[in-house]
């Protein structure tokens, strides 16, 4: 099992490294080369700056079991279909019994953007986020060890 990390403006890249670290898991964190990241412990895999690189890569490079933490439901949604475990950085857990709701909404959002120029604003993250996403994240790796 290793830990794939979709590293391009994640904020929770130093919880996900430091949780990987404890339980001894390898972590492969993602970036595109206009981001800088470095970390002692996690792999560092640097990709091209072209939309969906790191998510490519990340496919490509994804086994069962493996964990994928991205906010991207495309890659979260192609991860799931090798077998992957996929979590975003608010803690949830992205399994095929909330994929296509999430790709639903993805979808209707998008296409309100672009129509009618409406934009969500999203609440600045706070404390709760890291610590739901956290106890998410002991929690897959835990279940993963398992099997």
């Amino acid at each position: 099992m290793k830990i794939f990390l979709d590293g391009d403006a994640c904020p929770v890249t130093d919880i996900a490294i430091r949780v990987a670290k404890e339980y001894g898991v390898e972590i492969v964190l993602v970036k595109n080369y206009a981001h800088v990241i470095e970390d002692s412990y996690a792999t560092i895999v640097t990709v091209d700056i072209a939309r969906d690189s790191a998510d490519f890569y990340i496919v490509n490079n994804t086994e069962k079991d493996d964990i994928v933490i991205t906010q991207d439901y495309g890659l979260a949604a192609m991860a799931l279909s090798k077998g992957g475990i996929c979590i975003n950085q608010n803690g949830l857990i992205i399994s095929s019994h909330n994929i296509d709701e999430l790709l639903s909404r993805r979808h209707i959002n998008q296409k309100l953007r672009r129509e009618q120029k409406i934009y969500s604003k999203f609440k600045k993250r706070d404390k709760k986020a890291d610590i739901k996403f956290e106890k998410s994240l002991r929690k897959l790796i835990i279940r993963a060890q398992k099997v």
